[in-house]
């Protein structure tokens, strides 16, 4: 056993750039080979309604489809019940209970197979499960299972323009240029590269590995050990002034440890203590630092047959907690079971006596890793300062775009276009980021700013004229949702700095202006956001904002709320009090889903029929034509129909650069097209030529060179 090292605060950091590749390696071969490469049995994402898990369904699919996650996967997104908020604690216990259903669905087994026996280590607390059978019979289904849960349900609050796609789903384009036709890497994507290097840790025991989908862990997965039988908790230390808003870890004095990472008892866990806490608690290192709860827990062999014991009796739990409307927390009410020193507590507290009965009986140990980079996506500003500033060299600042020339727009080098359409007489700013939307001419975004999912009609400039622009300030962030039983879109917006949640008495800001200013310039009163009946958690979460008008009308008073046209125009003041309004509380009750998720797959499927248009008609066919078919047919109703299409334009290719395209690129493409269309027969007869092609260009190339000033001389006669 050895004592906690003092040369911790030497330790670096991990290279970004070095973890990511490598993870991404490691993801893809999984993929590719999972009896060669272990892989999840299955990956579940908490929702914070059946609307949201939906969604997240129809995204989990996509990762299969893009070779993200493995066929073999079981992919779920499992909603918190009736959408009412239950806390990450037990919407654990609610995913795991349903992932045993799932698989009771897919694949039953004779209860017979249960047998009790073979579970010795399962807590009696519990008799039956909620569903009628033994509760051996659950157990059984997932004892030796490996799963990856992703928590991603609530309200993303402090980055609301991420609130309709999920937090977990915002676009993180590290590596993207390592892939130009591929999909837009997500922060999901991401997490999944990472968490797929974590799976060597379990061996063959069975488990859970619970990750959070606001953050982005990088470090060196590949050598983290778990001890057998064990829940474990990874940290990494970090400064006093920091852990005061966070949870910390309290380890013992003595485990084992190497250059790369420590492991120890957990002894002790603080949620946001002050700097005496952490003296009186002993929770300073040797080096002055402590250790953060990075939000990543492993559970593996019996803890994890535990904890599944627990999961599947926990309806009555959760029932409680319903009527209650109490929640319970993953990282302060389940996680202390496993720690004795909190048991006292968490018996106090309401079903903690049924935690610390079920999974009491074992411990909790401290992964610390020296060198984990934590990249937390918790506000807009994080999401900014990591795309330009810690991983700014990774960034692909232009991926699957449609950009006018130079001389047409003024668009910042720094600026990310990604999944976007911008139109010519278009500004944007440095630093900004423009996702999966169409800016059309006359629209100018500041510097700093994030816009998502606008879509503004061409003809909104025939119906101003030349007199309307629509401009976002500097440090902003607007975005468009579509509304369920509506025909209409919401246009929504923030400063980059807002927090929604602070109270309008409490420096709670709109626009980076403070609520007085707000509405002292534009003549709102009170009751117009917040209603008569007196309340002290005004704050911009809550507000009766924005309305819900015709789209011209929505970018004129967008405008006006913004502060950007004249501010005392009594005109735009009665428009906006006769609206419907909705509030950013509301508006996650409100979004169709279903009809956004067509609209970004649609969007995304003309970038790249534009793509492919571009590619055929004037290129020399370098672009992976396969890849972005894919998207193309995503366009259910038209997408064989422009593959088609594409298809009869094969013929001319070879013709049209015949002295500088290789013949085997021209079949390389027409069998792509081929198979997009669905046509193998055709497609078998095209693959021999493109082989054949192949062998007749290698042997041409082994027989000619090329000196340097380019003329060709023989090096090799094979005749």
């Amino acid at each position: 056993m050895e004592r906690r090292s003092r040369r911790s605060s030497a330790r670096s950091k991990a290279d970004l750039s070095t973890t990511l590749r490598r993870a991404w390696y490691h993801l893809r071969l999984s993929v590719r080979d999972p009896t060669r490469v272990r892989t999840w049995d299955a990956i579940v994402l908490t929702a914070a309604s059946p609307e949201q898990a939906e969604l997240y369904n129809w995204q989990l699919s996509r990762a299969k489809r893009v070779g993200r996650i493995a066929p073999s996967t079981i992919t779920l997104a499992v909603p918190d019940p009736n959408g009412q908020r239950i806390g990450s604690g037990a919407a654990t216990l609610n995913a795991i209970f349903a992932l045993a259903k799932h698989f009771h669905h897919l694949a039953p087994i004779d209860s017979t197979v249960a047998d009790a026996s073979n579970l010795n280590s399962i807590s009696s607390f519990y008799e039956s499960s909620n569903n009628g059978y033994p509760l051996p019979f659950f157990v059984e289904l997932l004892r030796k299972k490996h799963i990856l849960l992703l928590h991603a349900g609530g309200d993303s609050k402090r980055v609301p323009w991420a609130n309709p796609m999920g937090k977990v789903f915002l676009p993180l384009p590290f590596m993207a240029a390592d892939d130009p036709d591929g999909p837009v890497p997500l922060l999901f994507d991401h997490i999944l590269a990472i968490a797929s290097c974590a799976r060597q840790a379990f061996q063959n025991e069975g488990g859970i590995f619970i990750m959070t989908g606001d953050v982005l862990p990088c470090f060196d997965a590949f050598s983290m050990v778990l001890p057998e039988d064990t829940s474990s908790i990874v940290t990494v230390p970090i400064t006093l002034d920091i852990a005061s808003n966070h949870g910390v870890i309290v380890a013992s004095k003595s485990g084992s440890s190497n250059d790369k990472c420590s492991v120890f008892l957990v002894e002790n866990l603080l949620q946001k203590p002050s700097i005496e806490d952490l003296v009186d608690q002993k929770a300073v290192l040797d080096d002055g630092r402590t250790l953060l709860d990075t939000g990543i827990i492993a559970v593996k062999g019996k803890a994890w047959v535990d904890l599944v014991t627990l999961a599947c009796s926990s309806q009555p739990m959760i029932s409680e907690l319903l009527q209650c409307k109490k929640e319970m927390s993953l990282y302060e009410d389940l996680v202390a079971a496993w720690v004795p020193a909190k048991h006292e507590w968490l018996r106090s507290r309401s079903l903690g006596g049924e935690l610390v009965a079920t999974l009491g009986k074992q411990n909790m140990f401290s992964y610390c890793a020296y060198d984990l980079l934590f990249l937390h996506f918790g506000t807009s500003n994080e999401v900014l300062d990591h795309l330009n500033g810690t991983g700014s060299g990774l960034v692909g600042r232009r991926h699957l775009c449609s950009i006018p020339a130079t001389t047409e727009s003024d668009i910042a080098a720094s600026a990310i276009i990604i999944s976007s359409t911008i139109a010519p007489g278009v500004s944007i700013g440095e630093e900004s980021l423009v996702y999966d939307s169409s800016i059309s001419t006359s629209v100018q975004i500041g510097s700093q700013s994030i816009v998502v999912g606008l879509h503004v009609p061409k003809t909104q400039n025939e119906v101003f004229g030349n007199s309307f622009r629509l401009m976002l300030p500097d440090r902003h962030c607007l975005w468009e949702v579509p509304l369920l039983g509506s025909s209409e879109r919401v246009i929504v917006y923030c400063g980059l700095h807002d927090n929604p949640k602070n109270p309008l008495s409490n420096n709670g800001t709109f626009c980076g202006k403070p609520w007085k200013k707000v509405l002292g310039d534009l003549g709102i009163r009170d009751d117009d956001l917040w209603g008569s009946r007196e309340r002290k958690d005004k704050c911009l979460w809550n507000a009766k904002l924005f309305p819900v008008t015709s789209y011209s009308n929505m970018l004129q008073l967008a405008t006006w709320l913004m502060g950007l046209s004249n501010l005392e125009n009594a005109n735009l003041l009665l428009l906006w009090k006769m609206s419907d309004r909705v509030s950013l509380e509301e508006l996650h009750r409100l979004i169709d889903f279903s009809k956004m998720w067509l609209r970004s797959t649609n969007h995304q499927a003309d970038l790249a029929v534009g793509v492919v248009a571009a590619c055929l008609k004037f290129g020399l066919l370098g672009r992976n034509i396969s890849q972005l078919c894919q998207e193309i047919l995503q366009k259910e109703v038209t997408g064989i129909e422009i593959c088609t299409e594409f298809l009869s334009l094969c013929p001319n290719l070879q013709a049209q650069n015949s002295q500088i395209l290789p013949k085997s690129r021209a079949h390389q493409v027409n069998l792509d097209l081929l198979r997009a269309c669905d046509d193998e027969l055709m497609a078998a007869e095209m693959e021999h030529k493109v082989w054949a092609a192949v062998a007749d260009e290698t042997a041409s190339a082994v027989r000619y060179g090329f000196k340097g000033n380019g003329t060709m001389t023989c090096l090799v006669e094979l005749s």
